[in-house]
């Protein structure tokens, strides 16, 4: 379902799923531009004509230049129920990036790096792990097809850091296609950030029933259409896995 701005992919009394398009922010932030908190306020008052401000529950945030499935509360229990499976690390993210190169290892179950945040510059680096703030981060990645000195990965989060996925295959050598910021500067200007968020599993807050949405990159778009999308999304769907 759209409304006008805001796609939602699936609905309940408890929890809306939506898919955040990319260079929309998560949550109000200091550009004041529109974001993704604020558009489910909105979709659910308007909906449901509710009187004053609806309640919606912020459980997890993607970076804004990345595009994707985004699961928001729609009361403070299913809030508070999510937010633990965050914290637990219940809540799966799989995402879909295309880099420039080719990774030396086709795939690594546990890629993991020490990173800090420059929160003044909104830049994160890689540093030693004594590093006073530097918090540890972990992904898995696999090889989904080399074409044309790009490559499809899917990615797997171990944790939930700013810019992981862009920093991290950055230091492998590899930064995210469209990626001005850490590396990617071959990439032509105003081209969107290679980095989509396909898919989220968590437990319901009520039922208890293990859920997954899928939300999928722009296939129209450079880089996406370079690959075959389709036919890789037709394999992971019927073997319930991305990669």
């Amino acid at each position: 379902m759209t409304n006008k701005e805001l796609t939602v992919v699936y609905e309940d009394n408890h929890v809306i799923v939506v898919m955040k398009p990319q260079n929309v922010p998560s949550c109000p932030d200091e550009t004041g531009d529109r974001d993704m908190l604020t558009m489910v306020k909105e979709y659910i008052k308007q909906k449901y004509n509710k009187p004053g401000d609806a309640f919606v529950g912020l459980v997890h945030r993607l970076d804004r230049p990345t595009g994707g499935v985004m699961v928001f509360a729609k009361t403070s229990k299913a809030a508070s129920r999510l937010s633990e499976e965050v914290r637990n690390g219940e809540l799966e993210k799989k995402y879909y990036a295309v880099v420039v190169g080719k990774p030396r290892e086709k795939a690594c179950v546990e890629l993991t790096h020490y990173l800090l945040k420059n929160t003044e510059k909104n830049v994160v680096k890689v540093v030693p792990m004594a590093t006073e703030g530097a918090k540890i981060a972990v992904l898995d990645y696999n090889t989904i097809e080399s074409k044309g000195g790009l490559t499809l990965l899917g990615v797997r989060l171990h944790t939930g850091r700013a810019h992981q996925i862009r920093v991290q295959m950055a230091t492998i050598g590899c930064p995210v296609f469209g990626d001005q910021k850490y590396g990617a500067g071959k990439s032509p200007v105003g081209t969107n950030l290679a980095l989509w968020a396909v898919e989220l599993k968590f437990i319901h807050p009520t039922t208890k029933e293990k859920m997954t949405f899928r939300v999928f990159p722009p296939t129209e778009e450079i880089p996406w259409k370079n690959f075959d999308i389709s036919r890789y999304l037709a394999v992971t769907i019927k073997n319930n896995d991305l990669y």
